[in-house]
């Protein structure tokens, strides 16, 4: 973080028309946990994965016909830091004590003589445990100034958790892509590689073209010349589709079919996408372990080397546990 410029500022006009667009952009701005400091200017900590945040919805909103700009700012007079930074804590705070009263309430659904059958029943109290293991790691994940809130809400899920399991979901499957009409090739990302760039380039060098090469560019309207194909970036060969991260597109094309990829694809997905899909409980340390990487460099290929050893480690570990 730089000391002298902490926040990222999103400043933004959206289009009238359609009406949902502004309802779609509050939202976003709300699951990444941004605060308005006014009307239309949004703020986030300084930090590689706010900034790709900011850079997705700014590409969505200049794409519906608006505009936005995103820019680094320090605070000299009128709002102070650590006013903004209490902002932040009061909104995760309100967030811990609805997960944590919520938790109370079904813990005690779960005591012996629970009045009602059909609200205690074993399946009824899983689906909503994990329920608010998911809300509970969504605001953990934009609790970018430790809430104090935080450590009440975790014991009051840690009180029924032991008992219960949270529900895992399916991913569909995509259409195959040979590997060997892929190799070769220059794979080309947005400059600022964050989680899900990192971990694709990765998964492209190990598992689908051990001989790639890879450019970034700061234009996420680049168009590729022969032999490019771009990744993670505004209409690439492989990008976000859906609800789904590029990492997991990539497996799902190339039909990468191993269990240990599949549970790093999760907590890619968990890190990039925040939409409360896997809730991996390692997501929040593979995030801290990624920022650490971002914040030593800014020299991308500097940062996929660094972030595909922990993947190389990673992908071991978890193989490990799948086979024991």
């Amino acid at each position: 973080m730089a000391d002298d410029t902490p926040w990222l500022l999103l400043i933004h006009q959206v289009p009238p028309k359609p009406d949902y667009l502004r309802v779609k952009i509050g939202r976003r701005l709300q699951r990444i946990g941004a605060v308005a400091v006014k009307n239309s200017v949004y703020v986030l900590p300084y930090r590689p994965s706010s900034l790709e945040d900011f850079q997705w919805i700014r590409t969505e909103i200049v794409d519906s016909g608006g505009e936005a700009s995103i820019c680094q700012a320090a605070f000299v007079d009128g709002l102070t830091d650590a006013y903004i930074e209490q902002i932040f804590r009061d909104a995760s705070d309100a967030n811990y004590a609805e997960v944590a009263e919520a938790a109370r309430q079904l813990r005690s659904t779960m005591r012996r003589g629970a009045p009602d059958p059909v609200r205690s029943s074993a399946a009824r109290v899983d689906d909503d445990l994990a329920r608010l293991r998911k809300r509970f790691a969504t605001i953990a994940t934009t609790d970018f100034f430790e809430a104090p809130g935080r450590a009440m809400a975790e014991e009051a899920l840690r009180s029924i958790a032991d008992a219960l399991t949270p529900p895992q979901s399916a991913d569909s499957v995509a259409p195959r892509a040979a590997r060997t009409e892929y190799r070769g090739k220059t794979w080309v990302t947005r400059k600022g590689v964050f989680i899900d760039r990192m971990s694709s380039a990765w998964l492209i060098r190990r598992f689908i073209d051990r001989d790639a090469r890879f450019k970034f560019v700061a234009n996420v309207k680049y168009k590729p010349v022969r032999s490019e194909l771009r990744f993670d970036m505004f209409e690439g060969e492989f990008t976000h589709e859906a609800d789904r991260c590029t990492f997991e597109n990539l497996l799902d094309r190339f039909h990468l079919d191993d269990a240990a990829l599949r549970a790093i694809g999760e907590i890619v997905h968990d890190i990039d996408m925040k939409d409360e899909k896997f809730t991996r409980e390692d997501a929040a340390g593979i995030e801290r372990v990624f920022a650490g990487i971002a914040a030593a460099s800014t020299d991308d290929m500097t940062r996929v080397d660094r972030a595909s050893q922990i993947l190389d480690d990673l992908y071991s570990l978890i193989t490990t546990e799948l086979q024991g």
